[in-house]
């Protein structure tokens, strides 16, 4: 039986007893008095009757006559008068009914009064004995109404003392309930605090809950910070810290070989001409800090534009990629425009700083890519200081050569509907844990992947339509096969207040089918805009679905409440899984995120895996699942 019932019971069992308590001492103390009231009018009235009887003359009609008047003008029972030797000389008895009171309440009652006895005298001698009785019908009757009386002040009472313990009950309840919730949040690995209430007892158990969500989610965001700590060392440049040129040529491969819409953007080089020159005139310690100015540039152009990286190549080379991005124009006059600002600082000194930047997609070759940035920097450096090229690389293939033409081939596909490719995740038993689902759209007549159209799709500002439509071939493919599968959701679509309400809709008409759909988003989503993020996992975990995180590197730990969030599981970015054998540094990291995603109860997946020994070192470092090229379901089971 619940603590709750058993107080409720308790509340009912004492109300039962007080009433029965006070219900008998009532009843009782009202008979016994009322007892005693009628033996005392018996008396009284036997002896006033037998003293009227012994002034008069004792004839046989006098006395019968003073008998039926004083019987007819009380209420009672019986008057009987016998002569001295015991003989009936005269009796009137009554019968009445007593009305109004229940047959039961008289029977449990059955007041016991002796009746009134006085001797009658006829001058010096006994003349008889007067025994008179009084009606109890209105003893009854009082008593039945008292009774009546405490029963309805004590339902008042009653009801009162419930409604009373009906609110402490709440009280109790509340805190209890947190309580419950803060248990079950830190056996899904979600260190949440509760507010404490005013009783004590509860109080000191909360206190000592919180105390225990506080100190594992400190230890959790210390072992964050050790890890990013880490991350930064091993990949970050010392003076600058932005990143080193592996780290950062292995971001840009990922976004090469990417599905998404991180498949396209913008690549921009910056070189400072003459560093060795620079550091005789200026001195190390100034050169350091024009080289920290001019990355923080960069990270500020960053931050508008998107959430791309900037890297530090060589000693003189800098490079940036923002993913996403498409207009080279305006981003190449803003490199421009505060290159020059920051060589204005050190005219003196004439530096100079060209720049060169043209358009990234998907399939093209790193290698080519950077061969044809340097030379156009080179060319860069012949035009003067803060010279800059813009290499127009249109892409290739175009099908569609203006912004409506690709309008409108957009709206007629997402009309005939959505296809999904299926890539699997799979577990270190080779067991699906669910199938990746980039979308196909059929352009030009034929089914292109979304490297194809989702740069497209992101200028013309159409994400969300796509998202809902990839939701809704989602469903009717987890329906169909009862498997599940892994969406992707864009940024732009979460800040899409007509999105979520409507992506929240569907689900709910299918609810069948929302355990089966895993959501997912890129970690830079979650640290940009935690408010929005925490709102649509709630929304989405009361729904049965699953959410998660994609492209996680080890700042993945500074989300904002991440330890509340409840993510299920983390998909690890490509950069990191990338020839996890060849980098014993990155090894360090991924064993560092899985340690710290297993303490959050958060399974952790490998991205772009490209062989099955990868997918086997990525399992001992503590992995719970992998995908990319080289993982076919067929294929390990083979195997």
């Amino acid at each position: 039986m619940s603590l709750i019932k058993q107080l409720w019971l308790t509340v009912v069992v004492v109300l039962l007893l007080a009433f029965a308590g006070s219900l008998l001492v009532g009843v009782s103390t009202s008979r016994h008095y009322i007892e005693q009231e009628v033996r005392i009018k018996n008396s009284d009235n036997a002896n006033a009757l037998a003293l009227s009887m012994s002034q008069l003359d004792k004839e046989p009609v006098t006395l019968e006559l003073l008998l039926a008047a004083q019987f007819d003008t009380g209420h009672y029972r019986r008057i009987e008068l016998r002569d001295a030797e015991g003989e009936l000389i005269d009796r009137r008895v009554d019968d009445v009914a007593i009305e109004g009171v229940p047959g039961w309440f008289v029977d449990l009652v059955a007041f016991e009064v002796p009746p009134g006895q006085a001797v009658i005298q006829d001058g010096w001698r006994q003349f008889g004995t007067l025994t008179l009785e009084s009606h109890h019908s209105y003893a009854y009757r009082s008593l039945w109404r008292n009774t009546l009386n405490l029963a309805g002040w004590f339902a008042v009472a009653g009801l009162i003392s419930l409604l009373l313990a009906a609110w402490i009950v709440r009280t109790v309840r509340r805190p209890l309930r947190h309580v419950v919730a803060q248990a079950e949040a830190i056996g899904e690995r979600r260190f949440v605090t509760s507010p404490e209430p005013r009783t004590l007892e509860l109080r000191q158990a909360v206190q000592a809950m919180n105390r225990l969500s506080s100190a594992v989610r400190d230890m959790l965001s210390q072992e964050g910070e050790k890890l990013d700590q880490l991350r930064r060392r091993l990949e970050h440049d010392p003076v600058t810290d932005v990143l080193r040129r592996e780290p950062f040529l292995a971001r840009l491969e990922a976004h090469l070989q990417s599905d998404g819409y991180d498949a396209s953007g913008l690549l921009a080089l910056v070189r400072v001409t003459d560093l060795a020159g620079l550091n005789e005139r200026l001195g190390h310690q100034q050169t350091d800090a024009l080289l920290v100015a001019l990355t923080q540039e960069l990270e500020q152009l960053n931050t508008l534009n998107g959430d791309g990286r900037v890297a530090r190549l060589n000693g003189s080379d800098f490079a940036m990629v923002i993913p996403r991005a498409h207009d080279l124009e305006a981003v190449g006059a803003e490199i421009q425009s505060r290159l020059q600002d920051l060589a204005s600082r050190y005219e003196d000194n004439t530096l100079a700083l060209p720049s060169a930047i043209t358009e990234y997609h998907q399939g093209r070759s790193r290698q080519e890519l950077l061969a044809s940035l340097d030379g156009a920097l080179a060319s860069a450096e012949d035009q003067g200081d803060q010279g800059q090229v813009i290499i127009e690389s249109a892409e290739q293939d175009a099908l569609f050569t203006s912004h409506s033409d690709w309008r409108a081939a957009l709206d007629a596909a997402l009309q005939q509907g959505v296809q999904l490719a299926h890539y699997p995740v799979l577990d270190r038993q080779g067991r699906l844990v669910h199938h990746e689902v980039p979308s196909r759209l059929r352009l030009t007549g034929e089914w292109r992947p979304a490297g194809r159209f989702l740069p497209w799709v992101s200028r013309l500002d159409m994400a969300p339509a796509l998202d809902l439509a990839v939701v809704s071939a989602a469903l009717e493919d987890t329906a169909a096969s009862g498997k599940a599968v892994g969406i992707n959701l864009s940024p732009r679509s979460l800040r899409d207040g007509h999105f979520v309400s409507e992506l929240i809709a569907r689900l709910r008409s299918r609810p069948e089918l929302a355990t089966h759909l895993w959501f997912e988003v890129p970690e830079l989503v979650a640290m940009h805009n935690p408010e929005g993020f925490r709102s649509l996992c709630r929304e989405l975990h009361s729904l049965g679905c699953r959410m998660g995180l994609e492209h996680v590197t080890t700042r993945f730990g500074k989300i904002e409440g991440v330890h509340d969030l409840g993510l299920r599981y983390l998909k690890v970015d490509a950069s990191l899984s990338r020839d996890i054998g060849e980098h014993t540094e990155h090894q360090s990291l991924l064993r560092g995120i899985t340690t710290l995603a297993h303490s959050l109860g958060i399974i952790a997946i490998a991205e772009g895996v490209e062989s099955r020994d990868q997918a086997a070192l990525l399992f001992e470092l503590g992995m719970d699942g992998v995908t990319g090229p080289g993982i076919r379901q067929d294929s390990w089971k083979e195997s």
